[in-house]
């Protein structure tokens, strides 16, 4: 998306006096740049505390009172160009719990690839027992994980099938004591599929406990799970010495936004970090109401979960309405009488 700006002519002051020179003050700042997707908390507002108006470019939250009050417009979507994200920061690791205290605890190899607490896991419980209780479970078409050991025990925990037994031809989503769990297997039976995708990782580098297992140990811990994104059986994204930047990481948040669009599901839950939830939703809202630019982007508690409405406002995905009706079958006349009024008006004028 290109956003256009007026050039600004520079007058010459050479033919004017040092005693009476006048200065120009500076053209303001460009707008930043809105993403092609818009981001919207899912939940309906009080009348009166904020309306949207449509742009071309994205969809835009009027932050005038005023305006807001005068009827300001709303804005409309084609339902089909529009996704629901349930995004998920994981629960509590060890690495939260020692990074708390000390940050060179993140230095630390000791917490390579971190694996959740007892206390997450309880997190974890409670989570579960809301989206199960609400009917977001029902409502799910995929899970997206970031391949770690806490997201993706966070994800089976919360979104998985009940305790699993031998009993039957299935494999588990989780084996017993996965990541030093001291949980039980869990089904992978009644829930929905769940996908391992390496752009929704945290940042990149330097970190131990940002660092993924190889995807054939991870097989072995969740067996259901699919690792059919992921290229590399080792982890060759992260590196010791090099740390990925905040601008990197959005970007490739950004990418991984787009990327949602090209998948069929319409419900989709991600579970995912701290850092890349921060960075890729900043980009996200700056033309909202405050309020709702903080419900978007600000930082999420562990076990967090936020609904939001994600917006393909340029065409990113191509999937057609599985609603829509195209009318008139049987065909028939079916002038409008506006359009038959605007005719008859362009014929008077002419005659």
């Amino acid at each position: 998306m290109k956003h256009q700006t007026k050039k600004c002519e520079i007058q010459s002051a050479a033919n004017i006096g040092a005693r009476h020179m006048t200065t120009h003050p500076p053209p303001p700042p460009p707008p930043p740049l809105a993403p092609p997707l818009s981001l919207l908390p899912l939940f309906s507002p009080p009348p009166q505390i904020f309306r949207f108006r449509f742009s071309f470019s994205s969809l835009r939250c009027s932050s005038s009172l005023s305006e807001m009050d005068n009827g300001g417009n709303s804005s409309l979507f084609p339902l089909h160009r529009c996704k629901t994200i349930h995004l998920v920061r994981h629960a509590q690791g060890i690495h939260n719990v020692e990074g708390d205290k000390n940050y060179k605890a993140y230095m630390s190899p000791e917490y390579f690839d971190a694996q959740l607490t007892q206390l997450g896991w309880q997190q974890v419980d409670n989570l579960r027992k809301h989206v199960h209780t609400s009917g977001l479970i029902k409502k799910i078409d995929v899970v997206i994980t970031s391949p770690l050991l806490r997201t993706i025990q966070t994800a089976v925990g919360v979104f998985g099938g009940e305790g699993y037994t031998d009993t039957t031809d299935d494999l588990p989503l989780m084996v017993a004591n996965a990541g030093n769990s001291d949980r039980g297997a869990i089904s992978s039976l009644d829930c929905p599929p769940i996908l391992a995708v390496e752009l929704c990782r945290e940042h990149l580098g330097v970190h131990p406990c940002d660092k993924r297992r190889s995807i054939s140990e991870y097989r072995c811990l969740f067996p259901a799970l699919d690792f059919s994104l992921i290229e590399s059986d080792e982890d060759s994204l992260w590196e010791a010495d090099v740390r990925e930047t905040k601008e990197e990481l959005a970007a490739r948040g950004m990418k991984f936004m787009n990327w949602l669009f090209t998948r069929k599901e319409r419900d989709i839950a991600i579970v995912t970090h701290s850092g890349f939830l921060f960075h890729t939703l900043a980009k996200f809202g700056n033309d909202c109401h405050p309020f709702v630019k903080k419900e978007i982007s600000s930082h999420f508690a562990n076990c967090e979960l936020r609904s939001m409405v994600i917006v393909d406002s340029s065409m990113i995905g191509s999937d057609s309405s599985s609603t829509n009706y195209p009318g008139k079958i049987p065909s028939g006349p079916d002038l409008p009488s506006d359009v038959a009024d605007e005719k008859n008006q362009e014929k008077d004028t002419s005659s």
